[in-house]
């Protein structure tokens, strides 16, 4: 039986740095992957971008939001930008299409993870207004940003995007940001992935959480910037099994 193509945006915001490794990440895997470019220079490419976007979300399956910079990583201020696109009204229409309706997928890396933490897709599943106790990604306790390779592991496999990860597995990936510490409270059953090696103080060592029916996972760490020749020095498990992992639940 032949597989099923999938398809899956990668939105890229003005200081958006990781698209490309993302795509390629979810064309190996299998998907059918396409770039959204968000065009904010004027009010009507702005517009005509977020009519684009809605309507690609409409077509696809999946949403992956990549890491970067966006808006120049202005302290507190990372992925605001994406929360106010991801909350015009069509857009977030198109998302709850996506995920109640067409049995669809949601990924936040690193930049990715904290605007789905602003929208309340994760820990909440929906996006809805956000308040000063819910939970946030804020400054690494080490005061400045990381770039380093660490060790993760996965406490809870139950989301389509961890089908084919193995329970209590360590991955060694790649982390780079200056806002990546967890905090707040999540139910125990959305905590996924954890460090093994906490680089930025997270509580209870969250790396990555999900949403109540596992639909939505953000995390910190690149799981995409992986490939044959990339951190060949650096021991350990660098193939964390994600994106095959969705394209497994469609096929």
């Amino acid at each position: 039986m032949p597989s099923v193509q999938v398809k899956a945006i990668v939105p890229v915001f003005p200081g958006t740095n990781s698209e490309y490794d993302s795509c390629a990440a979810l064309d190996k895997a299998g998907f059918s992957s396409r770039q959204v470019i968000i065009r904010n220079i004027t009010p009507s490419a702005l517009s005509e971008s977020i009519s684009e976007l809605a309507s690609a979300i409409r077509e696809s399956k999946v949403v992956f939001i990549p890491g970067g910079v966006s808006g120049g990583d202005e302290p507190e201020g990372s992925a605001k930008f994406i929360s106010a696109v991801f909350r015009n009204p069509a857009v977030t229409d198109a998302v709850n299409e996506l995920l109640y309706a067409n049995d669809g997928l949601m990924l936040g890396i690193c930049n990715g993870f904290q605007a789905l933490v602003k929208l309340g897709l994760v820990p909440f599943g929906e996006i809805r207004d956000i308040g000063e106790d819910c939970p946030t990604l804020t400054f690494n306790n080490v005061g400045r940003h990381i770039a380093k390779y660490v060790t993760t592991t996965v406490c809870n496999a139950n989301s389509p995007w961890l089908l084919k990860c193995e329970l209590g597995g360590e991955y060694v990936l790649p982390v780079s940001h200056g806002e990546g510490r967890f905090i707040g409270s999540v139910p125990p059953g959305q905590i996924v992935t954890r460090y093994v090696d906490n680089p930025n103080g997270s509580e209870n060592d969250v790396e990555g959480i999900i949403s109540p029916d596992g639909r939505v996972f953000g995390k910190m760490a690149h799981t995409e910037r992986a490939g044959r020749f990339v951190a060949k020095n650096i021991p350990g498990n660098k193939g964390q099994p994600i994106f095959e992992s969705a394209y497994y639940y469609y096929n």
